[in-house]
């Protein structure tokens, strides 16, 4: 799954009864320059929550205030509780940050969601098409006088933007004010959302790789082998705290967390969470009645900043990750008592599955598999009646998953995107705006499920027609791109951005590619989108007992979209010469389209490949649909994992691109490993 957007109001039907404002990079919907402004139905009214953040501001002297589109943990998805840039500005796209000065109010989001944000906001507001902390910080600068000061809340503030912000801020009479106090919550009032309330309760243990005993074990012995010599980690992400002591509720959507906090040394467990919500079977679990080493101390969750101050006036250390550790507790630690790395140990820890843990993840696949499998033989079915959507398609698919033993619902909105939507890599249908599915027409699904005993992530793109030459070739190509990375052998530690280029070379080759990543790391029912692993910059070394995705596509703006993803596992390779190498075992067990296959592009080895894939295929998943007496289901496999035969001349690839990429491969590792 490409990280989920919302492009819900892109195909808007709106009728406007004004001429339309232009603007550079994207089209208005408003038009305030018309007295009184027009604007379409579904801008959201923020004249009175101005005036009255304005007031909240006027109080602590503030010239303008920052809202960002996070929570004080840094999570991709946020629970309606924390959905202040929403409700201040009334864009509900899941990025972009707002401002507002004592006489503007401004947001920037990327081009996803402009249109979005133009029918969505009223004209007290700004749309900039620019992101980042630079041209927010650019605006500031004009709009607050010298003297002025900017305030935030150091709990919705990474530590990489305070640090660019306040860089750019330097020089300028105008300084930065940390208000921990937010000031969008006092004008929301009761009208807000109230916080998740939900019990939190442990898995079992045949759920779980590890006990959290152990896992506390192996995190402090990490501790006294460090250079550093820390003597705490401090946990700010939500799967960072669920992971360790296994522990799971349902405060954000689509991830089984809940909001907490853990402070972790040698001689004490400090988790920050609400009490109320734990039963005393939870307390039990956590020992949480003793005061030894391995007993975990109950605190209250909006301690966590008084807490880890007290703890830092000591003579300390605090380990942290600062990917995922607010300003908010960066702040209030002396920076000679910090320990800084990009991902917490435990975020890393994470990361590497044990045995157990990947045979928890492979069982889940395939029970997943039966679910997209039922799915695909339903829309056989149902599409050349007329009677399929993308809404009631995705809703279908969550159905079938819903039925699967141990599901606990989707991983992810699902994408279900036909035709010209499905050029959105982000796009998801709703209740109001949707197509209808069509023989003719494209049509990807990248959906996902949570089970206890994990997480799945699969996109297949399907054609139930004739299609064009140009698709066909496209989808081959992205199919190839998809298995070169997938049958790759690479040297143990090689960064994935090192290898990532094997999942376009086909597409490059005849001058296609894609905007997006080309795949993330997956939990053990955690995150869909787990980091650090993938294939950016950003991610860590590939090590063996990883999950990652493998995800290329092509879009056609305004035609078709394509997407195959599948989750792999990084194993050991055994290779002729023996050496420390790594490989992918896919542990996705779905068919591809074969009617969108054209087998005179595939290299032998890549039909190879497939064909060992599909008879795999078989091999899992086909005593599965029997045993369920599914035989429709199983009839439809055998006939889609049928051996795939090149009727065609292969033409080898030329030399001198072989041996380009070669080279480019061999330089970028002699660069990262």
């Amino acid at each position: 799954m490409v990280p989920a957007g919302l492009w819900a109001f892109l195909l808007c039907a709106c009728v406007l009864g004004h001429p339309k404002q232009t603007t550079s990079g994207g089209e208005d919907m408003r038009n305030c320059s018309v007295t009184p402004p027009y604007l379409p139905v579904t801008a959201v009214n923020t004249t009175i929550r101005l005036k009255d953040l304005r007031q909240q501001m006027e109080t602590k002297g503030l010239d303008a205030y920052i809202i960002p589109d996070t929570d004080a943990h840094m999570s991709e998805y946020i629970a309606k509780h924390d959905e202040r840039r929403w409700w201040i500005s009334g864009f509900s796209g899941s990025a972009g940050n707002a401002v507002v000065s004592k006489m503007k109010a401004a947001l920037w989001t990327d081009s996803r969601y402009w249109i979005q944000a133009e029918r969505q906001m009223d004209c007290n507001w700004e749309l900039h098409k620019k992101v980042g902390t630079s041209p927010m910080a650019t605006w500031i600068l004009a709009e607050v006088p010298a003297g002025g000061q900017i305030g935030f809340d150091p709990f919705l503030f990474s530590i990489g933007t305070w640090k660019s912000l306040d860089l750019h801020l330097q020089g300028s009479n105008r300084s930065l004010v940390a208000i921990t106090d937010n000031l969008v919550d006092h004008v929301w009032g009761t009208e807000r959302p109230s916080l998740p309330s939900q019990p939190i309760y442990y898995l079992q243990e045949n759920f779980t790789g590890s006990t959290w005993q152990d896992k506390v074990t192996g995190i402090r012995n990490q501790m006294q082998t460090h250079s550093k010599a820390p003597t705490a980690v401090l946990l700010s992400a939500l799967d960072e705290t669920a992971w360790l002591f296994n522990l799971r509720s349902n405060d954000i959507p689509y991830n089984p967390f809940f909001y907490s906090y853990t402070l972790l040394t040698n001689s004490s467990i400090r988790l920050f969470v609400n009490a109320s919500r734990l039963s005393s079977d939870v307390l039990q679990y956590l020992s949480s009645n003793c005061t030894g080493p391995m007993c975990v101390q109950i605190e209250d969750y909006d301690q966590i900043r008084e807490s880890v101050q007290e703890y830092a006036t000591e003579d300390v250390r605090v380990w942290l990750g600062t990917e995922y550790t607010t300003y908010g507790l960066y702040g209030v630690i002396p920076q000679e008592k910090l320990v800084e790395e990009s991902y917490s140990p435990v975020m890393v820890a994470k990361s590497v599955k044990n045995r157990k843990e990947q045979d928890l993840l492979r069982a889940a696949h395939v029970r997943d598999a039966v679910a997209v499998i039922r799915y695909l033989v339903w829309l056989e079915k149902n599409v050349p009646q007329g009677t399929v959507d993308e809404f009631s398609g995705a809703e279908q698919v969550n159905k079938f998953r819903g039925e699967e033993e141990f599901s606990a619902g989707p991983s992810f909105e699902t994408i279900s995107a036909s035709g010209l939507n499905a050029a959105l890599a982000h796009y998801s249908p709703t209740k109001e705006n949707h197509r209808t599915l069509s023989q003719d027409e494209m049509y990807l699904l990248d959906s996902g499920g949570q089970y206890w005993d994990g997480t799945t992530d699969i996109t297949r793109t399907v054609h139930w027609g004739i299609p064009p030459s140009f698709q066909k070739e496209a989808y081959t190509r992205v199919l190839m791109g998809n298995i070169d990375l997938s049958r790759l052998v690479f040297p143990s530690s090689t960064s994935g951005r090192v290898v990532e280029a094997f999942a376009r070379r086909a597409l490059w080759e005849a001058g296609l590619n894609y905007g997006h990543g080309t795949g993330h790391g997956i939990g053990n029912f955690l995150s869909v989108h787990e980091w650090p692993v993938g294939f950016q910059s950003n991610n860590i070394a590939m090590t063996k007992g990883m999950f990652t995705s493998i995800e290329p596509g092509y879009y056609q703006d305004g035609e078709f979209g394509i997407r195959i993803e599948d989750v792999a596992l990084v194993i050991e390779a055994q290779t002729k010469y023996g050496g420390s190498y790594l490989a992918f075992e896919v542990v996705s067990l779905v068919p591809y389209s074969r009617n969108l296959i054209n087998t005179s592009l595939l290299l032998p080895e890549q039909l190879e490949y497939l064909n060992q894939y599909y008879k795999t295929i078989r091999q899992k998943i086909g005593p599965e649909l029997q045993r369920r007496n599914l035989m429709q289901e199983y009839e439809w496999l055998l006939k889609n994992t049928e051996p795939l035969i090149d009727n065609s001349s292969w033409v080898q690839l030329p030399a001198s691109l072989t041996i380009l990429v070669a080279a480019t491969l061999a330089l970028a590792l002699g660069q990262s490993l």
